[in-house]
């Protein structure tokens, strides 16, 4: 199976897990407001899926493999999760991979060694940036940068689920020298939701109609209508 069939099954194959575990609710008629303050008609809560090993371990499985796949199997030196919903999936993935833990503070505590970056790093070490999600991406840019500071390397970040709406994301990241994988996007979660019939018709036309231009959607139900660097 080509690289790129292999991909768009396990995109599938993580939307109808979401959609399982009741990890995505649509709300048309009431939108979401998002941390950007974007208003939104469906949200994702992938923190639900710790709940649920035998979902856990088919998203585990997949990453570890979708990143052996595009990067290599002894392309990193250890895991690092994002403060706090990238932490369970990092100690999984660590776990999974053979690889240290460590994790990333959204600000050094403050007290103590004011430390950012908890676990033992080396010097130079590759890093493997994860977190749940991305909608952005800038999130990932100011963990990324954290463990540059502390004398790692981060070229790669990886999420469960990406937003694959807002088409400069992946070049932004690019140019500041970090790469970003997913598993799965809204448009996957859309699809599985119409072929098996998970929401009403009208509901997943209003979602289609928000992935198509969610900044206009969002303004036009009481949201931002830009969305502020840096989200997630």
């Amino acid at each position: 199976m080509a690289a790129s069939d292999l991909s768009a099954d396990a995109a599938r194959l993580v939307a109808r897990a979401l959609l399982d575990i009741d990890a995505v609710h649509c709300r048309a008629d009431e939108p979401y407001t998002l941390t950007s303050g974007l208003a939104s008609p469906v949200y994702v809560d992938c923190r639900r899926v710790i709940s649920y090993p035998r979902a856990r371990k088919l998203i585990i499985g997949l990453m570890a493999a979708k990143l052996a796949r595009t990067v290599g199997v002894e392309a990193f030196d250890a895991v690092a999760g994002g403060e706090t919903a990238g932490i369970p999936y990092a100690a999984w993935l660590a776990e999974d991979m053979g690889l240290p833990m460590l994790y990333v503070r959204k600000k050094p505590k403050g007290f103590g060694r004011n430390a950012q970056i908890e676990g033992a790093m080396a010097d130079g070490a590759r890093v493997l940036l994860v977190e749940d999600l991305a909608t952005d991406g800038g999130s990932k840019l100011r963990f990324a940068e954290a463990l540059r500071e502390a004398g790692g390397s981060c070229a790669h970040a990886v999420v469960v689920f990406y937003y694959g709406i807002f088409g400069n994301a992946p070049a932004v990241l690019a140019d500041a020298g970090l790469s970003l994988h997913h598993l799965a996007t809204w448009w996957d979660v859309l699809e599985v939701s119409r072929k098996d019939g998970r929401f009403d018709p009208a509901t997943l036309d209003t979602v289609e109609a928000f992935l198509k231009a969610p900044l206009d959607w969002s303004r036009a139900h009481g949201g931002v209508g830009e969305l502020a660097s840096g989200a997630r």
